[in-house]
């Protein structure tokens, strides 16, 4: 399998409310405890039975943006603006606090003010490798892939955020930390790129001291980042990774034990489910669909398949079979309008896979600020229905509204450069030669996004609740108009038309033999073939949109294909009369009487000797 899953998955350091946002903050109660409480003994799943921080800061961003949308969507952002989302320690400063946002003492004393009389759960992501994002530009880290650069990780990075966590003050939290998103699974796809193999010695070092580190404290709880199924869902790179993630396990001092789960789908959105394809394995006009250009022969079409993938192999790699996943739900909802509300009747595998997939991205490679994506499920514990996947959560890791990085270059002292995955005029071989659809006028990952979260809002599935479900798309596209038919052959017909309109957008067109259809289109041409010589037929085309409404049929078009040449398969006469003129030294001069044909003679072939 060639580049499955390569990727520049760049973005997410976290970043302050503007100033304006700030002033929001007294909204969310600030009351500090110091009495210490006593560490509950490590459970299965933190998730069960607790609440999860909900970051002020962050909030404070949401509702700010609600005093700016009309009152459906701002009742919406209120839903949002309560809702847990992780704290990001994007770099060394971001313990203690920075320009761009409070510290992580700030949120853990903030943590214990929310907590009530049960568990909560503090999400947290550990993001600071020695040549972090190695696949990547607008992600990059401040540590260089060397060795002062893993000695700096270690001892101001992860003892830093390890003597906090460790605070008997604390010990009543849960601490659930994300392990390095985007650094393992680089390591699998990506050892090729020369960055990644710099890199890779740090990322195996580092993830295990993280790991050593965190583990020793009772109330935290690891899990490791797992990409997704976009991108380690083939045979080809699941295995490998499994064996990978089971190697640097068992180099920590407590081996499989120092890891509670994993997770996936991190800052990204790549479905939790995707409705009408729920078999991978299927066929449609005889062509897997699995084999079509989004999936490229990945069997995993969403995170539901990828997780439950995933968590087979990691058993058999030598995990325990109690090992627990996560999802990111925070922005992998895709719904909206151009939601699909059913399966596709195409007979075209790429047709069908496009017109029933919720995803609609160009590319499953799309990371940066993809146009179109909505939050997904809210953060809850255990959710029901998934037992394969052996799900402890979903969760929001990256906060909706927090850019994944910037439109154009520009200037910063954080290590982020200009990746053109996230410029929306950037054709990309990365995505077989196409736009990148991401999100215009987006400021350096992890800084506040108001377009975008307020797309993520309106697009988001389930639909959020505080407003009103959008109404269902019940309006049919125009009829196509201008239908002709070209120069045919003996057994084709070319056709063409005027294209649609709709109040939503065309997805496609059916095309009718009499009342027969015959096939489908993606653009306003097709070629009607199989037909017989000599023959009249009648055409119409139907337009439709992603809810599966039909237009009318366009006026009717006819066309007779040519008539077929019969076989020739009688030999023109003898020529006679041969004889030969006056010779030279050199020459013969022949002459004959013509021959006869029943269609025609168009030549002779004269012989010398047998």
């Amino acid at each position: 399998m060639s580049t499955h899953g390569k990727r520049a998955m760049g973005r997410r350091a976290r970043a302050a409310a503007t100033a304006a946002t700030a002033m929001a903050l007294v909204a969310v109660p600030l009351c500090f405890t110091s009495t210490a409480s006593a560490a509950e003994a490590h459970v299965d799943n933190p998730y069960a039975g607790a609440t999860q921080y909900v970051n002020p800061t962050w909030a404070a961003a949401v509702e700010s943006a609600a005093t700016r949308v009309d009152a459906n969507l701002a009742a919406k952002m209120h839903t949002v603006a309560k809702q847990p989302t992780a704290v990001w320690m994007d770099r060394i400063s971001a313990i203690a606090g920075n320009a761009d946002g409070q510290g992580l003492k700030f949120h853990l004393d903030n943590a214990l003010a929310q907590k009530g009389s049960g568990p909560i759960v503090v999400n947290l992501v550990i993001y600071d490798l020695p040549g972090r994002d190695c696949y990547a530009l607008a992600s990059n880290g401040e540590l260089p892939a060397t060795d002062a650069g893993l000695a700096r990780y270690k001892t101001e990075y992860i003892d830093a955020i390890a003597a906090l966590l460790s605070d008997p003050k604390y010990a009543g939290l849960r601490i659930s930390a994300t392990i390095e998103p985007d650094s393992l699974p680089n390591l699998v796809t990506n050892i090729s790129e020369p960055l990644c193999q710099q890199a890779a010695p740090y990322y195996r070092a580092g993830v295990k001291y993280a790991l050593d580190k965190l583990h020793a404290i009772s109330n935290v709880y690891t899990y490791i980042d797992i990409g997704h199924s976009g991108w380690l869902g083939w045979d080809s790179n699941a295995g490998p990774a499994a064996t990978l993630f089971a190697d640097v396990a068992k180099s920590t001092t407590a081996g499989f034990a120092s890891v509670d789960g994993f997770v996936s789908d991190v800052a990204n959105t790549t479905p939790l489910n995707e409705p009408y394809l729920p078999d991978s394995t299927i066929s449609v006009g005889g062509t897997p669909i699995r084999s079509t250009s989004f999936y490229e022969w990945n069997f995993d079409f969403d995170e539901i398949d990828f997780t439950a993938h995933m968590h087979k192999l990691l058993v058999a790699a030598g995990f325990p079979s109690s090992l627990g996943m996560l999802v990111d739900t925070s922005r992998n909802g895709w719904g909206g309008p151009a939601r699909p509300t059913a399966v596709s009747t195409s007979t075209v595998a790429n047709t069908y896979v496009n017109e029933s997939r919720v995803d609609k991205r160009v590319h499953r490679g799309a990371w940066c600020n993809p146009l179109g994506a909505g939050i997904g499920e809210l953060p809850q514990a255990t959710p029901a229905g998934y037992s394969a996947s052996f799900l402890d959560a979903f969760v929001w890791i990256k906060p909706p509204g927090e850019s994944d990085g910037a439109s154009s270059d520009i200037p910063n002292d954080q290590g982020k450069r200009f990746d053109r995955m996230c410029d929306p005029t950037f054709v990309s071989p990365k995505l077989s030669n196409q736009l990148t659809g991401a999100t215009p006028n987006a400021p350096l990952a992890g800084q506040w996004f108001e377009d975008q979260f307020k797309t993520l809002v309106t697009n988001a599935y389930p639909v959020i609740a505080g407003g009103t479900t959008p109404p269902a798309d019940t309006t049919a596209p125009a009829a196509p108009t201008a239908l002709a038919a070209g120069t045919t052959t003996t057994t084709t017909v070319p056709l063409t038309w005027t294209a649609s309109t709709d109040n939503v957008a065309v997805t496609g067109y059916n095309v009718y033999q009499g009342s027969t259809l015959v096939g489908t289109s993606t653009s306003t041409s097709y070629t009607a073939t199989g037909l017989t010589p000599a023959t009249a037929y009648s055409f119409t085309v139907k337009a439709k949109d992603a809810a599966g409404n039909l237009s009318a049929a366009s006026a009717a078009v006819s066309a007779t294909t040519k008539t077929a040449t019969t076989t020739d398969t009688t030999a023109p006469s003898a020529p006679t009369g041969l004889t030969a003129g006056t010779t030279t030294t050199s020459t013969v001069p022949l002459s004959w009487t013509a021959s006869t044909d029943n269609v025609a003679v168009t030549g002779y072939d004269v012989y010398q000797g047998s």
